[in-house]
Parts: structure tokens; sequence; C-alpha cells
């Protein structure tokens, strides 16, 4: 039986319905599935960033944790530079302490004669030479003299031996040291400095260590004592 033409007409809007809702519903398959690769990919992206910010800030933290142990180490070593020149300051002012006291005692008439004798003995015995020349400051030359005749009778005595010496007074020991003399042998080359700057110094450095523990205390790394 033929349709009429409102019966075509009927037909055709009830496919077209069909084909739209196929449409329809294809597209709302599309619209979810590019929904959820987009947030399949957000995420992904999300994740790699959030990684990539990790790294980030955990090589930011090692940096400053890095610079942090340097500057400590920095710090630390400059408190014990400081403490070091806090003390060699210290030992320096008892060693200039020292040295006063020794021009106190080269300006009593009664205590700088005899340090001069054991001085001018003592070089005596350290050179044991035949022939010996004396350099002094000027202001002392008439104690050394005086010195040297007391001595020489002992030397010569001690080791059966003569000794001629001669004061030499056209070369002194500068005005500003506390004192001593300086004894050569007849050439010149050999030289027993026993001037009480000399006699201090060797005494300070014998006893450093000595020194160092009484102001500061033992020295926890050292290991010998001698």
């Amino acid at each position: 039986m033929a349709l009429s033409d409102a019966g075509v007409q009927k037909q055709i809007k009830h496919m077209m319905a069909f084909i739209e809702q196929e449409a329809n519903e294809k597209v709302e398959e599309i619209d979810a599935k590019a929904e959820e690769e987009f947030n399949i990919e957000k995420g992904r992206v999300v994740q790699t960033h959030r990684l990539k910010i990790m790294e980030y800030f955990e090589k930011k933290e090692k940096q400053i944790e890095q610079l942090k142990k340097i500057q400590m180490s920095n710090l630390k070593n400059q408190a014990k530079l400081r403490v070091l020149k806090a003390r060699d300051d210290m030992i320096t002012d008892l060693l200039n302490e020292a040295r006063e006291r020794l021009a106190e005692i080269a300006k009593d008439p009664d205590r700088y004669p005899a340090l001069l004798e054991g001085l001018v003995l003592q070089g005596f015995y350290r050179l044991l030479e035949p022939k010996v020349t004396i350099r002094c400051r000027q202001q002392d030359v008439e104690m050394v003299q005086a010195a040297v005749d007391k001595v020489v009778p002992v030397y010569k005595e001690a080791v059966k031996k003569n000794i001629d010496v001669r004061i030499d007074k056209e070369r002194f020991l500068s005005s500003e040291i506390c004192g001593g003399i300086d004894v050569y042998n007849d050439n010149g080359k050999i030289k027993v400095s026993n001037t009480l700057e000399s006699r201090l110094h060797l005494i300070a450095q014998q006893m450093m260590p000595e020194i160092r523990a009484t102001l500061f205390g033992a020295n926890p790394n050292r290991k010998f004592l001698d």
C-alpha cells in the first residue's frame, strides 16, 4: 500500500529523530572520552611538573644545606683564628712584660753586674776559643770589663786553658736593647748571642708548651710533651 505524503513525512521525521539521537549520543560519547583523555593528560602534566618542582626544591634545599655547612665551617674557622690571635696577643703581652722587667734589672746596679758575669762566663764556655771579642752597649763597657776580669780566672781554672778577651769599643750593641752581650771567636765567624732579649727568646721557645698550658690549659691534640 503506498504511503501518503503525510506518512512519508512522518517516516522521515522519525528517521531524522533517530539519526539525531544517535548523533547526540555519539557526541556525548566523544565528549566523555575527550574529557577523560583531557583529565588523564592534565594529571600526567600536573604530575610531571609536580615532580619537577619537587626536584627543584630538593636541589635548592641541598644547596642551602651545603651553603649552611660551608658558612658554619667558615664561622668556626674564623672563631678559631680569633682565639689563636687572642692567645698570641696574650703571649706577646707576656713577653713584652718580661722584657720590661729585664730592662729594670739592667738598671739595677746590684743585680746587673752579677748577671753580666754569668752571661760572659757562659759565652766563654760555649765558644771554648783561645781568643774572643765581646760587644756590648756603650754604657755597659766598664761593667763588662769588670765582669771579664772576675770570670776569666774562673774559666781558666775550669777548662785549664788561657783565654784572651777583647772588648770591642768601636762597634756597640744598640742602646735600645735591655742589656747583655754578644761574644765572637777570633775571626768573628762564630757568635754567641747572650743579650737579655736573645736569652728571653730562647727561654720562651723552650718553655712555650708550658707557658701555653699554664695560660690556656693542656692541648687535647698534643700527643708528645717533650
